[in-house]
């Protein structure tokens, strides 16, 4: 088998199951999770986990853990909820089973809660099999007895985690306020007016596929690497509040997963959200971008709407060796 791709195409899924002798593709994925693991980033625990599901359309997605140094732990990303937003952002619509290299712990059995009919998922643990061939699942309800969900919070109208959303954001104004400079005249370090554009395009379609139905605060994140590929994740919540993953960690999973490679590559990014929040993202967005990628500033962009859009962009700025901070509240010198 070729190098792992986080996203292996449903014809690909059966060749390399009929290649294995296995007798389904659901029997593929307990032996990709080893694989799987090698994608990991956790430089604090070292522990790499992974998680291998197959979709309602044929495709199997892989998702590992993520952790950031310098930043506290509840930053990081676990392999379901990567796995998830993996889905997301390929459009799959439901997960119809997935294994997984250790037991969830009990904040991803929440997040799988704001999936349609959660208790019927399958999971397969393979580190609870001493029997390779033993390839036998188990419904979420084993492991999460009497949950609490959407189902407690949500009418059955309300669109759940991979289904379609579409939150009603728009812009009206999209070049409000950004000043870009470049030392080297560059795109390849730096953003075009035409770029950018295309970057708040990708957070604010985002923003309107964000599952935020407890807040009603939608949100998006896009990043853009120096090849000027961009990349973009929604917001998720949870009905548990503290187990929704915040967009900038979506974005970096779309990132990871589009073999966008090192953090250092990404040049700029950008945050949609509304102006008056409950909610709000962008501080947590500052703090985590200046440290996973610290060619990070940051410049506050205030875009006028239909519904009031507050962006942030962070452009990498470099002039004579060393970083000048733009801020949108200070004066600004063109010739900078």
């Amino acid at each position: 088998m070729d190098q792992l791709k986080f996203v292996v195409e449903a014809s690909e899924a059966e060749s390399i199951t009929q290649k294995l002798g296995l007798p389904s593709v659901r029997h593929l994925l307990p032996a990709l999770v080893q694989p799987a693991q090698s994608l990991a980033h956790p430089p604090i625990s070292n522990y790499h986990v992974a998680a291998v599901g197959l979709g309602s359309d044929g495709r199997i997605f892989l998702g590992v853990n993520l952790e950031f140094p310098g930043l506290p732990l509840h930053y990081s990303v676990h392999a379901e909820q990567f796995l998830l937003t993996n889905l997301a952002v390929h459009r799959c619509p439901r997960l119809l089973a997935f294994a997984v290299s250790a037991a969830p712990c009990g904040h991803c059995r929440q997040f799988l809660q704001e999936l349609r009919n959660p208790s019927d998922l399958q999971i397969h643990i393979t580190s609870q099999k001493t029997n390779p061939n033993d390839v036998t699942f188990e419904p979420l309800r084993d492991i999460l007895p009497n949950p609490f969900g959407p189902f407690d919070l949500l009418d059955d109208e309300t669109p759940l985690l991979l289904e379609r959303h579409n939150n009603g954001l728009s812009l009206s104004d999209l070049a409000n306020g950004f000043v870009n400079s470049q030392s080297n005249g560059s795109d390849k370090n730096g953003s075009t007016s035409t770029s950018t554009t295309l970057l708040r395009v990708a957070a604010l379609e985002a923003a309107n596929d964000s599952h935020a139905p407890y807040s009603g605060c939608p949100s998006g994140v896009a990043v853009m690497d120096c090849e000027g590929k961009i990349y973009k994740g929604s917001y998720m919540e949870s009905a548990a509040y503290n187990p929704s993953l915040g967009p900038v960690q979506a974005a970096l999973v779309s990132y990871v997963a589009g073999g966008g490679g090192g953090y250092e590559r990404i040049v700029a990014a950008a945050l949609v959200e509304k102006e008056a929040a409950k909610v709000r993202q962008e501080d947590t967005a500052r703090l985590f971008m200046k440290l996973v990628s610290p060619k990070y500033l940051i410049v506050t962009v205030k875009l006028v709407a239909v519904h009031v859009i507050h962006a942030s962009f962070c452009p990498l700025h470099i002039k004579a060796g060393k970083f000048n901070f733009l801020d949108e509240s200070a004066p600004q010198n063109d010739n900078s």
